[in-house]
């Protein structure tokens, strides 16, 4: 059975494809078919961060308008047998989305047997985000330990909890789960930065994860690979400690705690 998951928060910058990404990429590691959508109708950024750019030739308003079919407009990963992209036009607005076109292209790729549709939404609460979240039956709520970051997430569980299918068929609401990123310890002992207690409390989502600072994203984003594949890097382990945990494997939270340096780094850094 095909699950329907948008990874979304409101707020703009705070690692919403980043994590969508990571988290399909994670998803199809464990051998899912899964598919990748990019909302963000008029400023695509998904298929840079997955690396393949140069092979989007028909993109998702071609195949809501039927200039193009499902097997035209998806990009299959080179890396990942399981993992495919459906990439965002750069032309058009997000008025040209409907939901009569995103629902039956979400019916399409249900009966092509994906058994994960990952939406990765735009910033903001209008149409775009809207048409992201719509069709979910379950939904990534990403923050980053800051007042205006969380103020923003908080809205968009009211708009998933009042203006999903779900929430409008009178359905089991959408799962909500909660994913903390750009986490620093050492800034939360200090004080400038909000705990994860502080978030959980004030959002009441369950965590599935946090992902703490890392240059490795940046440098991932810009070499067209998703961070999850770095294994060395902390934010591309906590990742794969997300995608373990949805899939239902216990792991401990890491990267909560500030890392104890030995002499030889406290000296020499």
């Amino acid at each position: 059975m095909s699950r329907i998951i948008v990874v979304t928060s409101g707020k703009g910058g705070v690692g919403k494809t980043t994590t969508a990404a990571a988290f399909a990429t994670g998803l199809a590691m464990h051998g899912h078919k899964t598919v990748v959508i990019d909302f963000d109708v008029g400023l695509r950024n998904l298929d840079l961060i997955m690396g393949c750019e140069r092979r989007v030739v028909y993109d998702f308003v071609n195949l809501i308008n039927g200039d193009a079919n499902l097997n035209q407009t998806l990009v299959r990963d080179k890396r990942i047998k399981e993992l495919y992209i459906l990439p965002a036009s750069q032309t058009r607005d997000k008025e040209a989305l409907n939901l009569g076109g995103v629902g039956r292209v979400m019916e399409e790729l249900m009966k092509e047997g994906f058994e994960y549709i990952i939406c990765d939404s735009p910033a903001g609460i209008e149409s775009g985000a809207q048409m992201a979240m719509y069709f979910a039956d379950e939904a990534l709520v990403v923050t980053n330990p800051e007042v205006s970051s969380l103020r923003d997430s908080d809205r968009m569980l009211g708009i998933l909890a009042s203006k999903s299918r779900r929430a409008v068929e009178g359905d089991d609401p959408i799962k909500e789960h909660l994913l903390i990123t750009r986490y620093d310890p050492e800034r939360v002992e200090t004080g400038d930065m909000l705990s994860v207690e502080d978030i959980i409390e004030l959002l009441r989502v369950p965590l599935l994860g946090v992902v703490p600072e890392s240059e490795g994203v940046l440098q991932c984003s810009n070499a067209g690979e998703p961070v999850i594949l770095n294994e060395k890097d902390h934010a591309g382990q906590a990742y794969a400690d997300v995608v373990a945990r949805f899939l239902g494997e216990e792991r401990p939270h890491r990267f909560l705690t500030q890392e104890k340096k030995g002499l030889l780094k406290r000296l020499f850094g």
